[in-house]
C-alpha cells in the first residue's frame, strides 16, 4: 500500500516536471515572495482592494441587467452588493495578512488619546444628519444644508435583505462592521499616514528614501494634501464631516507619532458610527 503510494507520487511529480508545472509553482512562489517584501505594496494594495471594491459595486454592477432589483430574483442577483461585501473583507484582510509584517503597529500610550479622538471626531461627522432630526425635517434639503449634509441618510446598508435577527441578518452586519472597523480602518491609515505623508516629503528620493522619514512628521504641504484627497475620496454629503475628521486624524499623527493610535482613533470612529447607524436607522452613513 505505501510502495503504490510512493509509486504514484513519484508518477504525479515526473507528470509535472515534464509539463513544467513545478517550474511554474516554483517562479510564481518566488514572484509572491518579492511581492511580500515590497513595502511600497504593502501600503497601497490593501486601500486599492478597497477602492476596486466600491468601483465595481458604484459603477459597473448597477449598470448591468444581470444585477436588477426585482423580487423574483434570488437575493445574490437582487442586491450583489452582500456577496460583493464578503469577498472584499475577504481579500481585504488577506492583503493585510499577507503584508503584515511591514505595518509599524507598536503599542503607545497615546492609544488612548486616540480613541477619544475618534469619538469627538465621529461626533462631528455625524452631526448634520442629527442636526436634521432637530430640525424636524421630513425631506432632504437642497442648498447650503446639501452642502453641509444636513440629509436623512436613510439609504443604505441595513442588513435587511434577510429576516432581522435571523443569523443570516446578523452575519451581514458582523461583516459590515468588520469592514469598517478593522480592514477600512486599517488600510486607510496605513495609506493616508505611513505611506502617503512620507512619500510627499520626500517622492523624489532614490531607493524609497522616505521610508525614513520619521512617522507622523508634520509640514503644510502633506496636511493640505492628504487632508484633501482624504476628503475628497468620500461621498459629497459626507464632505464637511471627512474634512473635520480628516484635519483630527492629521493632528493625532503629528502629536502621537503611532500609526496604532491613528489606526484606534478610526475604528473606534466607525464602531460608533456603525452602531448609531443601526440604532437610528441612518443606514446611508455607511
Amino acid at each position: 500500500m505505501l510502495r503504490k503510494c510512493k509509486e504514484r507520487r513519484e508518477k504525479v511529480k515526473n507528470l509535472r516536471a515534464f509539463w513544467g508545472i513545478r517550474e511554474y509553482e516554483e517562479g510564481m512562489m518566488d514572484q509572491f515572495r518579492k511581492w511580500q517584501e515590497d513595502r511600497i505594496l504593502a501600503h497601497v494594495v490593501p486601500l486599492a482592494v478597497i477602492l476596486l471594491f466600491g468601483l465595481i459595486g458604484g459603477n459597473v454592477i448597477g449598470y448591468m441587467d444581470f444585477f436588477r432589483d426585482h423580487s423574483d430574483l434570488p437575493w445574490w442577483r437582487r442586491q450583489p452588493e452582500y456577496w460583493m461585501l464578503g469577498l472584499e473583507v475577504v481579500l481585504g484582510t488577506a492583503s493585510l495578512a499577507f503584508f503584515w509584517k511591514h505595518y509599524e503597529l507598536r503599542w503607545s500610550k497615546w492609544v488612548w488619546f486616540g480613541a477619544l479622538m475618534g469619538a469627538v471626531g465621529i461626533g462631528f461627522w455625524i452631526l448634520p444628519t442629527q442636526i436634521y432630526e432637530w430640525m424636524g425635517l421630513d425631506h432632504d434639503p437642497e442648498g447650503w444644508l446639501k452642502r453641509l449634509g444636513v440629509q436623512s441618510r436613510i439609504e443604505g446598508f441595513d442588513g435587511l435583505l434577510f429576516e432581522k435577527g435571523s443569523g443570516l441578518y446578523w452575519g451581514a452586519v458582523v461583516v459590515r462592521f468588520w469592514r469598517a472597523v478593522i480592514l477600512v480602518s486599517l488600510a486607510e491609515e496605513i495609506f493616508w499616514r505611513s505611506f502617503l505623508m512620507r512619500f510627499l516629503l520626500d517622492r523624489d528620493g532614490p531607493n524609497a528614501r522616505f521610508w525614513k522619514i520619521p512617522f507622523g512628521k508634520a509640514s503644510w504641504m502633506t496636511f493640505i494634501v492628504v487632508t484633501l484627497l482624504f476628503t475628497l475620496a468620500h461621498a459629497p454629503v459626507d464632505y464637511l464631516g471627512a474634512l473635520i475628521y480628516g484635519s483630527l486624524t492629521y493632528a493625532v499623527t503629528i502629536i502621537t507619532r503611532s500609526l496604532l493610535s491613528v489606526v484606534v482613533m478610526h475604528s473606534v470612529a466607525n464602531l460608533l458610527m456603525g452602531i448609531y447607524a443601526l440604532g437610528f436607522e441612518k443606514y446611508g452613513l455607511w
